[in-house]
């Protein structure tokens, strides 16, 4: 594990200055940070947290009644939260029924209501980054929950999705026996490879779904926080091999889509300051 944290990895030729978390928290004073989104988020919400922690010895948990967690920062007065929301549209498990013979096999089904936002996230204040649910009619989804995010929040509130997180499951995804033994950065040619849908990449969802993210966003106030590239080259990021426990693959599997800490959620937090301070200072 020390090998690992001691690497100091870097976008090339990106001129990418560290979040100083003293001078962010100082533009930050008396206002909220918002995270809604799945694990991948609460990942990147770690990141941030541990950064920001390091300004204030004083700070504080902070969970509000629901599902709301994260922190306080009495010394700034900024509370950064999270909110966990698994889909962005309104869902519920339907039981199998006896009449129902579409269901051979099935215990049941989700019923997915595109136009209607989930509840566990669509009432609760400012947001940062929303997650993302793959099933048929998925522009229709994003169409209705963005209108609904720019009708609920005011203009001025400074909002951002996050693109994808890429995955590097090969030979399988996560839920069959997929794997990730990459111990070193992937280089530019790999990359196509595992994600360019024009070669029929193992993981080239995440760039497919971009593409409709962004178009979707286009004419909005919500800004694209593209974090997908950088990451795609970092398949020796995740925790899969470097657990530091005997036998530790074959007892948790292989986690090749969340990532290791320190590591690539760092760099998320520094792009995600620099996006977020000049608005601050320019808007107050």
């Amino acid at each position: 594990m020390g090998r690992i944290n001691s690497w100091k990895w870097m976008p090339d030729k990106c001129d990418l200055t560290r979040i100083d978390p003293v001078g962010f928290l100082g533009s930050m004073r008396n206002k909220n940070i918002g995270f809604v989104g799945d694990s991948l988020n609460e990942n990147f919400l770690v990141s941030f947290l541990c950064t920001l922690r390091v300004a204030d010895s004083s700070a504080k948990k902070w969970k509000r009644k629901g599902a709301w967690r994260g922190a306080y920062f009495p010394k700034f007065n900024v509370t950064v939260g999270y909110h966990r929301a698994v889909l962005l549209a309104k869902y519920e498990w339907q039981p199998k029924q006896l009449d129902d013979s579409n269901q051979d096999g099935l215990k049941g089904r989700y019923r997915v209501d595109v136009d209607i936002p989930a509840d566990d996230w669509a009432h609760i204040g400012q947001l940062i980054q929303p997650p993302l649910e793959m099933f048929d009619g998925l522009k229709v989804v994003l169409e209705n929950m963005i209108a609904f995010i720019e009708k609920e929040l005011p203009e001025e509130t400074l909002k951002f999705w996050r693109l994808q997180s890429p995955r590097h499951f090969q030979g399988g995804d996560w839920n069959q026996n997929g794997s990730c033994t990459v111990d070193g950065p992937l280089d530019e040619l790999q990359l196509d490879l595992w994600f360019d849908p024009r070669y029929n990449g193992v993981n080239k969802e995440a760039r497919r779904l971009n593409h409709l993210i962004e178009e979707v966003l286009k004419g909005t106030t919500i800004r694209s926080l593209d974090l997908t590239h950088l990451s795609e080259f970092r398949a020796d990021a995740h925790p899969a091999i470097w657990l530091g426990k005997k036998d530790a693959v074959s007892v948790w599997g292989q986690d090749c889509m969340h990532w290791c800490l320190p590591g690539v959620p760092d760099t998320w937090v520094d792009i995600l300051a620099q996006l977020i301070t000049p608005h601050i200072l320019e808007t107050g």
